[in-house]
C-alpha cells in the first residue's frame, strides 16, 4: 500500500519532555473526586462515598478468577460497566464487523500494545477487538477526568491489564503510566497514545523498550506534534502513524462530535442559555468548526480568532467575525479554546473578562489556559460542582472555570458513540497495518494512514445506514486514472 510522509507541523515552542499533563488546584473545600456514576455527567455534587477518600494505589483488589494485575476505583462495579461495553457495540457497528472479519487470521498475534488513552465504554470495545484480534494489551487513561470507573472495573474482571480511575492526581497518571510499562517478564512491540504521555514516558524512563517496539499510532495534534519534534531532531527511533490527521478522523471525530458534544458540555457543566450569548473561540480547525457551529446554530454570536489565513478565511466565508482575543475578551460572555496549543488564553486574558464568563477548553491539550497563572493568593477558588470552579478576584468578580482546562467534552459530558467508532476502527487498523508492514515499508519517520484504509473506516461505517455506494464501470475507471475498488482520492487529499 502506497504511503506518503505527514507534511511537517511548524516549529513548536514547547520541547518534548515537558511535563504534558499537569493537575490544576482542587477545591479549598472538597477534593475532585468522583463516583463512577458520575463518570459522564457532572451536573451533580461531588461524590461523598467514604471509598473515594482511600486511593486505589492503597487498595488490594482481586477479580473472580483470581487475577490482581490492575489498579482501579472498584472491581464490584464491574457487572454495570459490562452493561455499558456491551451497548457500546451496539452502536459500534464497524469495529465488530472488523472484529469478526479478522478474528480468524489474528492479524496482531505476538503484538504486545501498550495504550495510553481515554478509558471508556466505546475505547473498551477497541481494547477488546484488538485482544480478539490477537494482541497482548495494557493500558492507562490519558485524561484524570474521563476514565468510567465502572468500565475499567469490567475490563479489570475480564483480565485486562488496566490502571486507570476517575480524579487521579499528578502523581497517580504517571504511576499509572508506569505500571503499564514497568511490567517483569513483558515488553511492548507497539504503542497507541493519545496525546503523547505514553511514548514520552518511555523515551524518559525505558529508552531501551524501542528496541522492540514496531511502531506507534498516535491520534490527537498535541502526540503529533511531540513526534514531529522527535522526528526532526532525528531522534525517532521508530515508525509513527498520524491517525489524527486522517480524514475520517478529521471530518467525523473532530468536526461532527465536537457539533453535538459541545452543547451538551456546556449545559451539563453551567445550565447556560446559548441564545444571544456572545462567544470567542480560539482556532478554527475541525474542532473550532463544529462548536462554532453548534453556537451559532443556537442563536449565539460568535467570534473567531486564528493565526492560519486559510481558515480564518474560511470562518470569514462561514459568516463569524474574525478577531483578536485580547480585543473582545472585555465583552464575551464565553471563551472556548479548540487550539492544540499553548497558553491561548492567559492570564492577562482573564484579568480582562467581565463577571461570569465562562472559560473553557475542547482542543486536545490541557495548556491551552494558562490555569497555572490563576494559583495566586489574591485568587480565590471556589468548588461548585464536578468540573465547576469558580475563580473569585478581590473586587469579586468571578469567571467559570470548566474541567481545570482539560478537554470539556470528555470530562464532563458524553461523547457521540458513533463517532468513537470511526476513531476507534482507525486506529485498530492502522496498528495492524504497522505491525504487519514487511522490514524497509516504513523508515523513522511519521506517516499518514494509507488512504486505501481510509476509505475502508467509512465504507463499514456505511452499513449503519440504509447505504448505496455506485460502482464505477471499467470505462469510467480508466477515464478516471482510477481503480475500481479505489482509493478515489490522492494520499494529500484532506
Amino acid at each position: 500500500i502506497s504511503t506518503i510522509r505527514q507534511i511537517q507541523y511548524p516549529e513548536q515552542t514547547r520541547e518534548f519532555d515537558s511535563r504534558l499533563t499537569k493537575t490544576g488546584r482542587r477545591s479549598l473545600s472538597h477534593s475532585i473526586s468522583h463516583s463512577s456514576t458520575d463518570s459522564n455527567s457532572s451536573g451533580g455534587s461531588d461524590a461523598e462515598n467514604p471509598e473515594d477518600e482511600v486511593s486505589p494505589r492503597d487498595m488490594q483488589q482481586i477479580n473472580s478468577k483470581g487475577n490482581m494485575d490492575f489498579c482501579i476505583k472498584n472491581i464490584k462495579l464491574a457487572d454495570f460497566g459490562r452493561r455499558e461495553i456491551e451497548l457500546a457495540e451496539d452502536e459500534m457497528t464497524a469495529l465488530m464487523a472488523l472484529r469478526k472479519a479478522a478474528q480468524g487470521e489474528k492479524p496482531l498475534a505476538a503484538a504486545k500494545i501498550v495504550g495510553c488513552t481515554h478509558v471508556t465504554a466505546q475505547t473498551a470495545v477497541l481494547f477488546e477487538t484488538l485482544k480478539v484480534l490477537g494482541a497482548q494489551c495494557r493500558w492507562a487513561a490519558c485524561n484524570i477526568y474521563s476514565t468510567q470507573d465502572e468500565v475499567a472495573a469490567a475490563l479489570a474482571e475480564q483480565d485486562f491489564p488496566v490502571f486507570a480511575w476517575k480524579g487521579e492526581s499528578e502523581d497517580d497518571f504517571w504511576w499509572c503510566i508506569d505500571r503499564c510499562v514497568n511490567v517483569e517478564g513483558w515488553e511492548p512491540n507497539m504503542i497507541l497514545d493519545d496525546g503523547g504521555d505514553m511514548t514520552h514516558w518511555i523515551y524518559k524512563k525505558y529508552p531501551h523498550l524501542f528496541k522492540k517496539v514496531k511502531g506507534i499510532v498516535e491520534e490527537s495534534i498535541t502526540g503529533i506534534h511531540r513526534l514531529h519534534q522527535l522526528s526532526k531532531a532525528g531522534k525517532l527511533c521508530v515508525p509513527a502513524i498520524n491517525v489524527n490527521d486522517s480524514v475520517t478522523k478529521q471530518k467525523f471525530d473532530n468536526l461532527y462530535c465536537c457539533r453535538e458534544s459541545i452543547l451538551d458540555s456546556l449545559k451539563k457543566t453551567t445550565d447556560i442559555m446559548f441564545g444571544g450569548k456572545q462567544v470567542a473561540i480560539c482556532g478554527y480547525g475541525e474542532v473550532g468548526k463544529g462548536c462554532s457551529a453548534a453556537l451559532k446554530a443556537m442563536g449565539s454570536v460568535v467570534y473567531v480568532t486564528e493565526i492560519d489565513p486559510i481558515c480564518a478565511l474560511q470562518a470569514c466565508m462561514d459568516g463569524f467575525r474574525l478577531a483578536k482575543l485580547g480585543d473582545v475578551v472585555r465583552h464575551v460572555d464565553m471563551v472556548i479554546t479548540c487550539t492544540g496549543n499553548k497558553n491561548v488564553v492567559v492570564r492577562e486574558h482573564m484579568d480582562l473578562m467581565k463577571n461570569g464568563c465562562v472559560v473553557c477548553n475542547m482542543g486536545r491539550s490541557n495548556t491551552e489556559i494558562d490555569v497555572n497563572s490563576l494559583q495566586t493568593p489574591e485568587l480565590v477558588w471556589q468548588h461548585v460542582r464536578a468540573q465547576v470552579d469558580h475563580i473569585i478576584w478581590p473586587d469579586g468578580k468571578r469567571i467559570v472555570l470548566l474541567a481545570e482546562g482539560r478537554v470539556l467534552n470528555l470530562s464532563s459530558s458524553t461523547v457521540p458513540i458513533y463517532v468513537l467508532s470511526i476513531t476507534a476502527t482507525t486506529q485498530a487498523l492502522a496498528l495492524i497495518e504497522l505491525f504487519n508492514a514487511p522490514e524497509g515499508r516504513y523508515k523513522q519517520d511519521v506517516y499518514l494512514l494509507p488512504k486505501k484504509l481510509d476509505e475502508y473506516v467509512a465504507s463499514l461505517h456505511l452499513q449503519t445506514f440504509d447505504a448505496h455506494l455506485t460502482e464505477l464501470t471499467d470505462e469510467q475507471a480508466k477515464y478516471m486514472g482510477l481503480s475500481k475498488y479505489g482509493p478515489f482520492k490522492p494520499s494529500y487529499y484532506r
